[in-house]
């Protein structure tokens, strides 16, 4: 059976070729910054609390104080770039679209035929391993057809980690923490402020609150990851499901989407907002924010109402 595990291994590899990269070059701040997170990824489920903590730590500790630094690895030139652009158009973007279309297709094929019967896959886990199969076609399609260096694919991703640095875990880091505060029980402590606050037998109300929760808690938090555990122990589950019997499908799937609205409007998700600014050379750090904010307001709106038709009113 693949397992969920099998991506972290594929994670794992994929980082430690970045770190050995980097120490080629002499970035021993990249190199031991990407090589511990390769660790992480190959050996976390077989370290202790302790052992995982520090190495967190160890993570901290080196982007703190600097340690990672920008790298220009020589791949393919500009002019090649150029070439292959005019000669290959918009068929670029088959790499790309391989990826999805693996994930989704294989998916359905995988559950809806007789292949599920097989256990080939963990259970639930499915599309994300289907996932990383379509990264690996992809990586392959992309080096038969435009044949470039070797090294082309782990020196560009390389490149790419280097410019967004840090942040580029920071997702990661978020949901360990959302997770952190959900253990020590922030999640019920909200729950009764609401349920306080509340009028008994208000659903609109609660999905209300839920999903501002959601946003806000996201804004604080940088990313809806660390806020979904939080929220969900302190309405999601206790009251829009257990009390009033809502689809927990659609109160799961959107409330993430109502998080997401609060990722759009904050300088706390940097990997989102502040990195592409950094990237683009904007002048104003927080130009993509101010530039989201007209979506952001109107889609948590609309996850508002998809819950509450979706998964009360249309449910029951």
């Amino acid at each position: 059976m693949i397992t969920y595990e099998w991506l972290y291994i594929l994670a794992g590899v994929f980082f430690a070729i970045w770190s050995l990269l980097s120490l080629r070059n002499r970035l021993v701040g990249n190199a031991a910054f990407w090589g511990l997170l390769s660790a992480s990824f190959l050996l976390g489920s077989h370290l202790s609390d302790l052992a995982n903590g520090l190495l967190v730590l160890a993570l901290v500790a080196i982007a703190g104080v600097g340690g990672l630094k920008r790298s220009d690895p020589a791949t393919t030139g500009i002019e090649d770039r150029a070439k292959a652009s005019r000669a290959l158009g918009n068929k670029l973007f088959v790499p790309a679209l391989i990826v999805p279309l693996t994930a989704v297709a294989g998916t359905l094929l995988y559950n809806y035929t007789p292949l599920s019967e097989t256990g080939l896959f963990e259970p639930r886990r499915e599309t994300l391993i289907l996932f990383g199969v379509g990264v690996l076609i992809a990586l392959v399609v992309a080096m038969v057809w435009l044949k470039p260096p070797l090294l082309a694919p782990a020196e560009e991703g390389r490149r790419l980690l280097d410019s967004i640095g840090w942040a580029a875990i920071l997702p990661q880091m978020l949901a360990a923490l959302g997770a952190v505060f959900a253990l020590a029980g922030v999640g019920e402590i909200i729950g009764g402020v609401a349920a306080d606050l509340i009028p008994d037998g208000s659903i609109f109300l609660t999905v209300i609150v839920f999903t501002l929760g959601m946003a806000l808690f996201t804004m604080i938090m940088g990313n809806a990851f660390a806020a979904f555990p939080v929220m969900a122990a302190a309405i999601g589950i206790p009251l829009l499901v257990e009390t009033y019997g809502g689809n927990p499908a659609v109160i799961g799937a959107v409330g993430m989407l109502a998080g997401f609205c609060g990722t759009l409007m904050t300088p706390m998700a940097a990997n989102f907002n502040i990195v592409p600014a950094a990237l683009l050379e904007l002048k104003d750090q927080n130009a993509v924010i101010r530039q989201q904010i007209g979506t952001a307001i109107p889609l948590w709106l609309c996850n508002v109402a998809i819950i509450y038709f979706g998964a009360f009113i249309l449910w029951n």
